[in-house]
């Protein structure tokens, strides 16, 4: 798989002090988790009639399914833990969002401009310097938080 850069100004998390309490809830209950059949094996419960693996994306279901339900609960929780990248144009959507999983799987959820809001999400590879990165701050936020 190919390395990602690490020097993408949108991947970054911003600090976090960056959004209050009632900001994050607000986002934290208007982001929708879609899944990609690009980033799955098998459909799930997400709705989609196929998935289309593709070889050069990373699979959320390879280890065990992901259901939409779990997915929805990491998005919702990346979002309360300020791990977010930049929030940006008129809706105010971040365009990632990261969550670690309790077994330490690194997930990066991502929208489009096209569909601000709905996010589909992914495992971070062990080569992706940002899964380093967010499991750092991931930690940090967690003793922060006391959680």
């Amino acid at each position: 798989m190919k390395r990602r850069s690490g020097n993408n100004p949108k991947r970054r998390i911003v600090s976090a002090d960056a959004l209050n309490r009632e900001v994050l809830l607000r986002l934290a209950q208007r982001v929708n988790y879609v899944g990609s059949g690009h980033h799955k094996r098998y459909p799930a419960d997400y709705g989609l009639e196929r998935t289309n693996p593709v070889p050069t994306k990373s699979l959320c279901d390879a280890i065990e399914p992901v259901r939409l339900a779990q997915a929805q609960v990491w998005l919702r929780t990346g979002i309360m833990r300020s791990m977010i990248s930049d929030p940006v144009g008129d809706d105010e959507f971040p365009k990632y969002i990261w969550c670690v999983s309790d077994d330490g799987r690194v997930f990066e959820a991502k929208t489009h401009p096209n569909t601000p809001g709905q996010y589909h999400g992914y495992p971070l590879e062990q080569e992706d310097d940002m899964r380093i990165y967010v499991k750092r701050v991931w930690g940090e936020r967690c003793q922060t938080t006391g959680e």
